[in-house]
Order: C-alpha cells, then sequence, then structure tokens
C-alpha cells in the first residue's frame, strides 16, 4: 500500500504558476462594440466588395470633373464625324465603341458615353445623398420623439406619417418639378433642379426613417440605462439627445446606406420622365429617356447607363445588407 504523496507548502503554491505558465505573454483585451462590428463586417466578403465598390464610385464622382479634364473628354460636345448621316447612328459596331470612346458615342450627336456617364455621377449621388440626409434628418428627430413622448404627441405624429405615406408620391413629384423648372427662390438652371429633387424626394420620404426610429426609441426607452438617468433628475431633452439618439446610430445608419439607391432610382425616373435633370446636362435617367427611341437599332446607349443604375444601386443595397448584419447580429 503506497503512502499518500504530502506536498509542501512551497510545491502547493508553485502549482498555479505551472498551470498559467506561457500564458502570460499573451494579453488579453476587451473590445469595443465598433471593434466587434467591423470584424463582423470584415468577414462578410460580399458586403466588403460592395464597400470597395461604394468607395470607387465615389471617388469617381467626386473628382468625375478633373478626370474628364486628364481624359480629355468633353460631355456636352457633339463630333457629327462620328455619326452616320443617313441614320444618325454612331459609325462603326456596338455604338461607336474605339480606344478614343471605350464605351461609344450617343446617337445623334457623338457625345462621348464615357464623359456623360462620369458627368451623370455625381449629379446622382448629389441628389441621392441630400435626399438622404433630408430623410434621416427629419424622420429621426420626428420619430425619436413620438417613440419617447407617446400620448398624444405619438399620435399627431404617427398620423402625419400616415398622411405623407398615402401621398402619390410619383405623380406629386412630377407636379411639383414640372411647375418650378423655369426658375424659382433666386435660382434657375442645374442648381434649381438639384435643389427641387433633393426637397421633393427627402421631405417625402421621412416617414420611413421615421416608422424606424419610432420602433427603436419604444424599445429604448423601457431600458435601465433610461430608468437611471430619471433617476438622477435628467429631463426629457437631455435623454433624448444624450442617451437614446446615441443608441439609434446604429440603425440610422443601417437605413440611410438602403434609402441611398432608392433615392438613386427615383431621380433617375424623374430624369427618364422629363421632370428632373434637364439637358444637355447629362443625367443617367436622362440617358436612358433619350435611348428609348434607339434602343432596337442602338442597344449599346441604353446598355450603358442601365449598367451604371444597377451597378450603384447593387453596390449599396450589399453594404446596407452587410452593415445590418455587423451591427445587429440578431437579424441574421
Amino acid at each position: 500500500m503506497t503512502a499518500p504523496i504530502e506536498t509542501t507548502g512551497a510545491a502547493a503554491e508553485a502549482q498555479p504558476e505551472a498551470v498559467l505558465k506561457g500564458v502570460e505573454s499573451k494579453r488579453i483585451e476587451g473590445r469595443s462594440l465598433g471593434q466587434i462590428a467591423w470584424l463582423r463586417f470584415r468577414r462578410d466578403k460580399v458586403a466588403v466588395a460592395g464597400a470597395i465598390v461604394v468607395i470607387l464610385l465615389v471617388a469617381v464622382a467626386a473628382f468625375s470633373r478633373p478626370l474628364q479634364a486628364l481624359l480629355g473628354l468633353d460631355p456636352n460636345n457633339p463630333d457629327q464625324s462620328l455619326i452616320d448621316p443617313n441614320t444618325t447612328l454612331p459609325k462603326g459596331d456596338f455604338g461607336g465603341m474605339s480606344a478614343d470612346h471605350p464605351l461609344g458615342v450617343d446617337p445623334k450627336f457623338g457625345r462621348d458615353l464615357l464623359a456623360r456617364i462620369l458627368e451623370g455621377s455625381w449629379v446622382s449621388l448629389i441628389v441621392a445623398f441630400g435626399a438622404t440626409l433630408l430623410s434621416v434628418a427629419i424622420g429621426t428627430v420626428l420619430g425619436v420623439v413620438a417613440g419617447f413622448y407617446r400620448g398624444r404627441v405619438d399620435a399627431f405624429i404617427s398620423r402625419m406619417m400616415d398622411v405623407f405615406l398615402a401621398f402619390p408620391l410619383l405623380l406629386f413629384a412630377i407636379a411639383i418639378s414640372a411647375s418650378l423648372q423655369g426658375g424659382a427662390f433666386g435660382m434657375e438652371g442645374l442648381p434649381l433642379h438639384i435643389s427641387v429633387l433633393i426637397f421633393v424626394i427627402g421631405f417625402f420620404n421621412w416617414p420611413y426613417m421615421g416608422r424606424i426610429v419610432r420602433a427603436q426609441t419604444l424599445s429604448l426607452r423601457e431600458r435601465e440605462f433610461v430608468d437611471a438617468a430619471r433617476g438622477m433628475g435628467a429631463r426629457g431633452p437631455f435623454i433624448l439627445f444624450r442617451e437614446l439618439l446615441p443608441n439609434l446610430v446604429g440603425p440610422v445608419i443601417v437605413y440611410s446606406t438602403l434609402l441611398i439607391p432608392s433615392n438613386i432610382l427615383f431621380e433617375a425616373a424623374l430624369s427618364f420622365l422629363g421632370v428632373g435633370i434637364q439637358p444637355p446636362q447629362a443625367s443617367w435617367g436622362g440617358m436612358l429617356n433619350q435611348a428609348v427611341k434607339y434602343y432596337e437599332v442602338d442597344p449599346q446607349y441604353m446598355i450603358v447607363p442601365g449598367l451604371a443604375i444597377f451597378v450603384t444601386v447593387l453596390a449599396f443595397n450589399l453594404l446596407g445588407d452587410g452593415l445590418r448584419d455587423a451591427l445587429d447580429p440578431r437579424s441574421r
């Protein structure tokens, strides 16, 4: 029978050090919510690809004029030598594609399509971003006020949302845009057209953002940190702007990235109908409008702006889906 092995005090004290041997070199650090969201987003390869395309599109739109000057392009410079006088169609195959005009030229005028796509990019993105900012500002403020104060305030704002959502938005936008084409508010031409589009699209789309923010606020107002702020004597405005709004940043960012592509499509639709950006200023919707009469004999003229809209909208949607999954993993 073996005698039990007795451990001395020194050996007993050495055991924890032996267990933790090698671990002391690895430092364990906590991660913030932003770091966790970034790690989730980085794992989504499709969303990362969408983000890269969005960054490239924004860069191209921001530097469209310098790019045109660098490449020697002019979106409004006609070249009749590239047009067949008998058919008014571009000479050559695929809409006149060549080394000097990689995307071809437009019928009747012979203007370079690459230059017009670059010129139309900043118009579409300015309208989309401006309208989104307006919708987010109005919808966030009214949504958080409705969700926090409840009662009559909530009922009034909710009914106002219902009224705006019941508007035939496209018809109303056409009427407003058409009536302000000549000049208004001391503006005319392209600045007026862009301002009208931003107002019409942004002002009548805020209820979508307002409903999302209101629903999130109804959930947040019952959380412990809001009760703690009330217990410390904080009043309504302080709780709204210091406690609730910072916790609504995630949903607002996600929905904003999903709202931008819908605004791009709305601007393209209004320009296609002839009440948006007016020629000779290039716009993707306007190019599609001009391509309707040529799509059977020159499909290239419709494919190029159509692909520009498709790629832009798809990239923003992929980015929005990735941000939603990263900021709210429960949505998976």
